[in-house]
C-alpha cells in the first residue's frame, strides 16, 4: 500500500504537497469543483513544478463541466509538466454537479467520456457530437513541438470513481482503476465481484483522519477541526438525496430534516433566496465548517474517518491494504495540513 494526500484544490497547495513527497507519499489528487476551488489543473501544474516523485491525480473530472477535448487537452500538459505521473480520474459527479443544483451525470454520459479521452490521448481521431453537429476531431498538438504543448508518449490511466453496482461495472470493463470511497473492509470482495475485471484494479480509498493524543476524544475541538468539514459529508449527501441531488444514495430523513432547518437558519442569516439552498449546504464543502454545522459532526461520523490513537489507526489501515487498497488518499483541511502529514508518515507510514 502507498499513501496519497488529498487537496479540495487550491493555489498554494504546492507547499503542503512538497512536504508530502518529502514524508513518504506517493500521490497527491486534487477535488475538480468549479464553484467551490482553484481550478484544478492550475493547481496541479504548479505542483508538478514543485514535486519530482508525486504522481497526480484528478478526484475527479466531470464530464459535463469540460468537454472530452478540453480534459484530454488539459491532463496531456499537465503530463507534459510531470512525465509519466498523472492519472485522470473520472466520475459521474457530487459537488461539482451539486453546487449548482444538478444531478450526477448519467454512467452513460461516463462512458462515452470515457472512451472519447482516451481516444484523443492516444492520439486517435473521434467522433464528436454538439447539438446537431458531429464531427471528427483529434489533439492537433504535438509532444515534439518546439516547445512542447502536450504530452502523449507517457500513458496516463484513466480511473473511476464508483460506489454503485452499474459505475463499478464500467470501472471494469473501461477503468485502468478504481476510486472508492466509505467501503468497509469486509465489502471490497464484493465490490471486485462487481467491477468484474480480469485482475483486480488499482484501488484508491478516499477518507481523512486524525491521531488521538492521549485522553483526547474522537470529537474534541481539534478533532472536529481537522477532520469535521470530511466527516460532515454524509449529512450534506442525505440533504441532497432527500432534494433529488447527487447524494451517494445516501438516505437518512432524520439527518436531511435536522440538516434542513439548520441550512433554514443559515439562510435567513444571509437573506438567502429560497431557490438557492443548494448552495448554502455547499459553503465551505469539504473545506471548513459553517457556523454551527459541527453540532452534525458526531462520534459515529467521526468514527467513519481514520481517527484515533495511532495503534488503532494502523490497524485499521492494515485491514484495508488486505482488503485490496492500493493507495490510501487523505485529504487535508486547510492550515492543519503539515500536522496531519507529518503524523500520518510518523506513526502510520513508517510503521506499516
Amino acid at each position: 500500500m502507498n499513501f496519497g494526500i488529498v487537496f479540495p484544490s487550491y493555489i498554494e497547495a504546492w507547499k503542503e504537497a512538497e512536504i508530502a513527497e518529502a514524508n513518504g507519499f506517493t500521490h497527491a489528487w486534487f477535488y475538480d469543483s468549479q464553484l467551490l476551488y482553484s481550478d484544478v489543473y492550475a493547481t496541479m501544474a504548479l505542483v508538478a513544478e514543485h514535486t519530482r516523485t508525486l504522481t497526480l491525480g484528478t478526484l475527479v473530472a466531470i464530464p459535463s463541466n469540460r468537454i472530452a477535448p478540453v480534459t484530454a487537452s488539459a491532463v496531456a500538459t499537465i503530463n507534459a509538466l510531470a512525465p509519466g505521473r498523472v492519472i485522470l480520474g473520472v466520475g459521474t459527479g457530487f459537488t461539482g454537479r451539486n453546487t449548482m443544483g444538478m444531478p450526477a451525470v448519467t454512467i452513460a454520459a461516463l462512458e462515452r467520456y470515457v472512451e472519447q479521452v482516451r481516444a484523443l490521448l492516444a492520439g486517435e481521431d473521434v467522433l464528436f457530437r454538439q447539438g446537431k453537429y458531429e464531427r471528427w476531431i483529434r489533439l492537433l498538438q504535438s509532444d515534439s513541438e518546439k516547445p512542447a504543448t502536450v504530452n502523449l508518449d507517457d500513458p496516463i490511466p484513466i480511473h473511476i470513481a464508483a460506489n454503485a453496482p452499474r459505475s463499478m461495472e464500467l470501472t471494469g470493463r473501461l477503468g485502468d482503476g478504481w476510486i472508492t470511497v466509505a467501503v468497509p473492509p469486509e465489502a471490497f470482495e464484493a465490490c471486485y465481484a462487481m467491477i468484474g475485471a480480469a485482475t483486480k484494479p488499482h484501488t484508491t480509498f478516499l477518507t481523512t483522519g486524525c491521531l488521538l493524543r492521549d485522553g483526547e476524544a474522537r470529537t474534541s475541538p481539534r478533532v472536529v477541526h481537522r477532520v469535521g468539514p470530511v466527516a460532515v459529508v454524509p449529512v450534506h449527501a442525505a440533504w441532497e438525496t432527500a432534494h433529488g441531488g447527487a447524494g451517494f444514495n445516501l438516505s437518512d430523513d432524520e439527518s436531511a430534516r435536522a440538516y434542513g432547518e439548520y441550512i433554514e437558519e443559515i439562510a435567513a442569516q444571509r437573506d438567502s433566496p429560497a431557490d438557492r439552498r443548494y448552495l448554502d449546504v455547499h459553503q465551505g464543502h469539504m473545506m471548513y465548517m459553517k457556523p454551527g454545522e459541527e453540532r452534525f459532526v458526531s462520534e459515529e461520523l467521526v468514527a467513519g474517518t481514520l481517527t484515533g490513537h495511532a495503534d488503532e489507526v494502523l490497524e485499521r489501515v492494515r485491514a484495508l491494504r488486505d482488503a485490496g487498497v492500493d493507495n490510501l488518499a487523505l485529504q487535508v483541511v486547510g492550515e492543519t495540513g503539515r500536522e496531519m502529514i507529518e503524523e500520518f508518515s510518523r506513526e502510520i507510514i513508517g510503521r506499516l
